[in-house]
């Protein structure tokens, strides 16, 4: 009995580890921000990791331009100019949105420049009634342009949906719902990889995302890929820690 008992006690060692592991790799291939000080990590829950480290945050939104001429011109280069020291040379993301909160895929105009090497561009000439909704822009820097230092919770990975419908539909609103007290309020950050033994980032797919952001969630559209349907995807949340480090 004794010995079952010790086999079954390294055995459950071993899970617990590999476990972590897993779990470890899975933020590697989701990218994690590099400037994580792993020394100083710990575990809370079998699902969340903390990490005492100053990450990228975002800065104020950008709103330099109305489309009351040729659209909402929300470029990178008039808003550095507009705004000096306060976007970094190399934003590690980009969020955009309607004055009014709605996403890029949500308000459903057809966009000329996304990107975060020129921007954000919307012309009116390019939407059936000719007129862009006015949008914001805002960008994922180093914290002091954003005055602000945060520690990252990571909720667990979550996979309510899977593409056989329309698509891989995982709303925060849905998300939260179905586990309920288990995401913060305002999440910072979401990261997006397909699900299997070896997960690939979202962005590395080379699919269409119809919503991609932490405050609505993940939604990939089958209607909008170029070849077949979405793969299947599981999405986490950064959150803000609570007494957690």
């Amino acid at each position: 009995m004794i010995k079952l008992l010790g086999v079954a006690i390294i055995a459950g060692l071993l899970f617990a580890e590999s476990d972590l592991l897993a779990i470890e790799a899975a933020e590697v291939q989701s990218g994690t921000p590099s400037n994580v000080l792993h020394h100083n990590r710990k575990r809370v829950h079998p699902f969340v990791c903390t990490y005492n480290y100053t990450p990228e945050c975002w800065t104020g939104w950008f709103d330099r331009d109305d489309p009351s001429g040729t659209g909402d011109w929300e470029t990178l280069k008039e808003l550095r100019r507009e705004n000096p020291g306060k976007i970094c040379p190399e934003p590690g993301s980009m969020e955009v949105t309607t004055l009014s909160g709605l996403s890029v895929g949500t308000a459903g105009e057809v966009i000329f420049r996304n990107d975060l090497t020129d921007g954000f561009v919307c012309r009116n000439q390019d939407q059936s009634d000719r007129t862009c909704n006015d949008y914001r822009v805002r960008f994922s820097c180093p914290p002091q342009y954003c005055g602000e230092e945060v520690t990252v919770c990571w909720t667990r990975w979550y996979d309510r949906d899977d593409p056989s419908g329309t698509g891989d539909w995982e709303p925060l609103s849905n998300l939260r719902s179905e586990n309920p007290g288990q995401i913060c309020d305002n999440p910072l950050y979401i990261e997006a990889v397909t699900t299997g033994n070896n997960p690939v980032l979202a962005t590395s797919t080379g699919q269409t995302f119809h919503v991609f952001n932490p405050t609505v969630g993940f939604v990939c559209r089958n209607a909008d890929q170029r070849f077949g349907g979405c793969r299947d995807y599981q999405v986490r949340f950064g959150c803000p820690c609570l007494g957690y480090n």
